[in-house]
């Protein structure tokens, strides 16, 4: 059981994560932190060292919660291509995303590119296990009979991502899901011509 101090913490995190997501984190600050958790300067700064602890942390809270998340959707299929459909449907509505502002990944990466060395790191970690794990899934799938060898799981697997990816940026910004369901039904029409 959390102590009180450790639920407290977490509350900050899981109060600042909607406001970091979305308006960066140049764009957030303590004062919004403040006014939407209704805590105290001490009391935030009891538990952060500043700004960039804070910013940092919630990064971290927004990118191992969206991994969580992730896993336990694709963790529920059974086989490689229903693992890989799970893994597109995640992305199914880019207007309500799990955390307000859409996927944290994305908007945490475009943001650190320049300006955020730490998260920068932590957001290209973050991808870079996503990636194996979808290649890996995709491997197991040609390896058990699934999928055809002509498959590149690398490719297919960077192709998904970077699509799913940039259209959950750009429907947020067309405000409509629509081409965001064309895009997952290509996605998964190519992957079923694999399917042997």
């Amino acid at each position: 059981m959390r102590t009180k101090a450790e639920r407290t913490k977490q509350f900050i995190l899981e109060t600042a994560a909607p406001i970091f997501n979305q308006k960066g984190i140049s764009g957030a600050n303590i004062d919004d932190v403040l006014a939407a958790s209704r805590l105290t300067k001490g009391c935030l700064y009891g538990h952060f060292e500043g700004k960039d602890d804070l910013a940092l942390q919630v990064v971290e809270y927004m990118l191992n919660t969206n991994g969580e998340k992730m896993l336990l959707t694709i963790s529920q299929a059974k086989t490689a291509k229903a693992k890989v459909f799970a893994f597109l449907d995640f992305y199914k509505d880019p207007l309500n995303t799990y955390l307000k502002g859409g996927c944290p990944v994305f908007n945490m990466a475009v943001e650190s590119d320049d300006n955020f060395p730490a998260v920068r790191e932590k957001t290209a970690g973050v991808i870079r296990r996503g990636q194996e794990l979808f290649v890996a899934i995709l491997n197991q799938g040609i390896k058990d009979g699934e999928f055809s060898k002509k498959l590149d799981a690398a490719v297919y697997a960077f192709k998904a991502v970077a699509a799913v990816e940039g259209a959950v940026v750009m429907c947020r910004s067309m405000n409509t899901a629509k081409p965001m369901a064309g895009l997952l039904k290509s996605l998964k029409a190519e992957l079923e011509s694999y399917t042997i």
